[in-house]
């Protein structure tokens, strides 16, 4: 039985500048085995070569810029299937500025089709100019649904869902999220698969630290949702959620062996979780979702004499 992987960075492979133990590893043992796998992120800022980079820089060489698609390149793909020819106002800075370069979507800062928000440090002015693309009538569209980021263990940076959610304050205009969870994600990353080995894989795994965008989303996407424990969830909270994971395992160190062999192992099967709540780090929601409130009117212009 083939099987192709889909697997998400910071917190999977990666924490801060550091590799996660047995990472390379499990990238050498899928390379070696030919096993087809694409990295999956939601960060917009870098290009898949910026990404094959840094995980060069970190010990993991010899990756091209198939091996990985975010959710800049996903917006491009999702722009340029629904609506050929649309034009863009975009907060982000360079992965999604190239992405949609490369599909001819241009920028348009006097009447654009949509609004676009990715990862970016926005400045007050570039934020009323967004207001009032939106306000002539822009749809506003972000690359994810991350209102916060982990930069490391104990900070966090500002995410696109967060300025896109000041918008949505701002124009009482409801954003569309792409990105993971969203289906289109997994749509295009399955494609992408299929591509590698020239057909489908017979099952496709998707690996990741966070319940609300890699597991949520390879659940309703109909993938199998390993969660690893060396990132952003902890054990404690898994069965909190209505959805569950396949698996849960301590890292992809886990998988090693198993895609050596291309037997699956049943060593780490997910446990019975208890309903016991310990709620741990950073509160409030991480992810903003198009379902996250109900519709907001647009509101009304002041009256004039």
């Amino acid at each position: 039985m083939k099987t192709g992987y889909l697997i998400d960075m910071d917190g999977v492979i990666y924490r801060e500048d550091q590799l996660i133990p047995g990472a390379a590893d499990f990238v050498e043992a899928l390379v070696a085995s030919g096993v087809p796998f694409v990295f999956l992120t939601n960060n917009s800022a870098p290009t898949p070569e910026d990404l094959a980079v840094r995980l060069r820089h970190l010990g993991i060489p010899g990756l091209s810029s198939r091996h990985f698609y975010t959710s800049a390149l996903n917006t491009a793909d999702f722009l340029s299937e629904t609506h050929p020819g649309c034009t863009a106002f975009v907060i982000g800075e360079g992965g999604l500025l190239a992405a949609l370069h490369e599909q001819k979507i241009a920028n348009d800062a006097i009447h654009p089709s949509y609004v676009v928000v990715g990862e970016v440090a926005a400045s007050m002015e570039k934020l009323a100019k967004a207001h009032a693309c939106i306000e002539r009538g822009a749809r506003l569209l972000a690359t994810n649904p991350d209102n916060w980021c982990p930069v490391s263990n104990s900070e966090t940076r500002p995410g696109a869902g967060a300025t896109a959610a000041f918008l949505e304050a701002s124009t009482g205009r409801r954003a569309y999220y792409l990105g993971k969870p969203n289906g289109y994600m997994f749509y295009r990353a399955r494609r992408l698969l299929a591509d590698m080995v020239g057909g489908a894989p017979d099952q496709i795994v998707m690996i990741g630290d966070t319940m609300e965008t890699d597991i949520r989303g390879a659940v309703e996407s109909g993938l199998y949702a390993y969660l690893v424990l060396s990132g952003s969830t902890q054990i404690e909270s898994v069965g909190d959620y209505v959805y569950q994971p396949t698996r849960v395992l301590k890292s992809v160190a886990d998988l090693i062996e198993e895609v050596k062999s291309g037997k699956p192992s049943n060593r780490l099967d997910s446990p019975v979780f208890t309903h016991a709540v310990v709620k741990r780090g950073r509160s409030g929601n991480r992810h903003q979702t198009d379902a996250e409130h109900p519709q907001k009117p647009r509101p009304r212009p002041p009256m004039t004499r």
